[in-house]
């Protein structure tokens, strides 16, 4: 007899734990729940707000001469090899930055060819940087121009880019503007400073 109710006690527990499981969860009061789909539609959309032009002469240009310059010979430090990574991996993001201006024509598709292009050979520069790789740094450096060039015949650019050579038709730097001099004051004649002393005596 005992057995028995123990059994039927079991088979009760072991019932009602089933039905437990299988019991649809109410949501809890106060937990936020998961964005849908709408809401993420309203998320800010990326948009170019600089044209092209000064991409390059803001970051591509000035970027490429600063290794240029730093690689002429090995660098002696590792703030040095951390400079020209960091020169590396801002020409690579400029090259996310084309992507969201391609040209209104039929260039679109060759344009994102050159701007990933120009992305993943800044990348190759910059890993060969982190390694400290001074021959296959410049070597990078050499084909990132040879990325450039590429694009610029695609789309009729008349700038030539060139590592650790001829500066022909490059871009030029804009001189710095040379600061008026002022024009120095006439020195007062001898004669007329010593009238003007001897007045100056009577007065008193």
């Amino acid at each position: 007899m005992y057995y028995r109710h123990t059994f039927r006690l079991a088979l009760l527990l072991s019932l009602a734990l089933g039905l437990t499981a299988v019991a649809p969860v109410s949501p809890q009061v106060g937990v936020p729940l998961p964005a849908s789909k709408a809401q993420l539609r309203t998320a800010p959309r990326l948009e170019a707000v600089a044209d092209t032009r000064l991409l390059m002469d803001g970051i591509n240009w000035p970027n490429f001469m600063g290794m240029e310059q730093l690689l002429k010979q090995k660098p002696a430090n590792v703030d040095t090899w951390s400079t020209i990574r960091g020169q590396a991996l801002l020409i690579a993001e400029n090259g996310n930055l084309l992507m969201l201006r391609p040209p209104r024509n039929q260039g679109e598709e060759t344009w994102m060819q050159r701007a990933a292009s120009l992305r993943s050979k800044a990348v190759q520069l910059a890993r060969a940087a982190a390694a400290q790789d001074h021959e296959r740094s410049r070597t990078e450096l050499k084909e990132l121009a040879s990325t450039c060039n590429r694009c610029h015949q695609s789309f009729r650019v008349d700038v030539r880019i060139t590592a650790f050579g001829d500066r022909t038709n490059l871009p030029q730097v804009p001189p710095v503007p040379e600061v008026p001099k002022v024009p120095k004051v006439p020195a007062v004649p001898t004669a007329a400073k010593t009238a003007f002393d001897t007045s100056l005596a009577l007065l008193h």
